[in-house]
């Protein structure tokens, strides 16, 4: 099968979309399958060509000028792929997909992972729509997806070719709390800032750690300047590997207001880490409806802060969510991602 995946990007970025698109697409080549990617490029080609995938370069940006270029590029690499299956990650990829598939025999998906943006209201263009979560398939059916192309095919990352072996031990100042995040307000940063406030309170020796970039990462260091502990409050940018700070860390926290899913908490689990993270939207269904992970009310610093302090300070609490976080993991396989949505493909095919 000629699988062709559209995305804005593939750089390494942390960026949940490009990192579920780049495993899916490797393990759809083990497979056997003729597998490209189209995209504005990035650090992941390598990764690709190395899985003989090709890449093509499809800049998407959102200018009339860019666009008309885009809409040129497609149609040509349509012409030379030959795709059976257009998949597309981001909203660009599914309306060139859908616009200028003409007469050609292609079956569009369209894979929706955060439906809290208003963008992915045009993902319904896809014949079949793949939700990362069933919190997500809910929004999409109440935004008028049909439910008969609607599936749901939760994330995974075991097995995910973007991981490398850890090359050096990563010693964290202790007790340890790390998050691994975009620096978006919907993250619950802020929140997580006011709650380590109140654990440094109780224990004055733990230290935050926060992995990643955004937007918002100016305003969230005033935050950690203004406090008390903010020698403690350890800003460490974008790493590629964060596996590392999750298997060192005594608890990983991640205190969004908004996630479809938390590809991160799949990864946190691999590390055997303890975990605490907001009840909503898709987190509940990563950590097994709490199972795997103590969940808190989100936007609520206090309950937050009290349950970092149970894991801290309860070394048998700790051992337990380490436990659970690591059982059941062979679900979350990215081969498995892969069969199901091969399965979708053939049913597409089908019909």
């Amino acid at each position: 099968m000629n699988i062709l995946h559209i995305a804005n990007h593939v750089k390494q970025s942390g960026n949940g979309i490009v990192n579920v698109m780049i495993d899916l697409a490797c393990s759809q080549a083990k497979f056997g399958h003729n597998v490209a990617v189209a995209s504005g490029g990035g650090e992941y080609v390598e990764l690709l060509q190395r899985n003989n995938i090709r890449h093509y370069k499809l800049d998407q940006t959102r200018k009339p000028v860019q666009m008309v270029r885009a809409f040129y590029h497609y149609r040509k690499l349509v012409k030379q792929f030959k795709p059976d299956i257009v998949h597309a990650h981001m909203m660009t990829g599914a309306l060139l997909s859908r616009l200028f598939r003409g007469l050609r025999k292609y079956k569009i998906v369209t894979h929706v992972h955060n439906e809290f943006q208003k963008s992915a209201d045009f993902m319904k263009v896809g014949d079949s729509v793949i939700a990362v979560s069933q919190a997500v398939a809910k929004s999409m059916l109440s935004r008028g997806v049909q439910e008969q192309k609607l599936h749901v095919v939760l994330n995974g990352t075991v097995g995910s070719p973007r991981k490398e072996a850890a090359d050096e031990e990563i010693q964290l100042k202790g007790p340890s709390i790390v998050t691994v995040a975009g620096l978006y307000e919907r993250k619950g940063i802020q929140d997580l800032i006011e709650a380590f406030e109140i654990v440094g309170a109780e224990c004055p020796e733990a230290h935050l750690y926060l992995l990643g970039d955004g937007p918002d990462r100016p305003k969230f260091e005033m935050k950690a300047n203004e406090s008390l502990r903010k020698s403690q409050i350890h800003f460490l940018g974008y790493k590629p590997h964060p596996q590392k700070y999750m298997g060192a860390a005594d608890v990983f926290v991640l205190p969004s207001h908004k996630e479809s899913f938390g590809l991160v908490l799949i990864e946190a689990r691999e590390a055997g880490c303890p975990i605490v993270a907001t009840n909503v939207d898709g987190i509940p269904e990563a950590l097994d409806f709490g199972k795997s992970g103590m969940l808190v009310p989100p936007k609520s610093p206090d309950q937050l802060a009290e349950a970092i302090l149970r894991m801290l300070k309860d070394a048998g609490v700790r051992e337990h969510y380490r436990k659970r976080a690591l059982q059941g993991l062979e679900y979350y396989s990215i081969e498995r991602v892969a069969r199901e949505t091969l399965r979708i493909y053939e049913e597409l095919k089908r019909g």
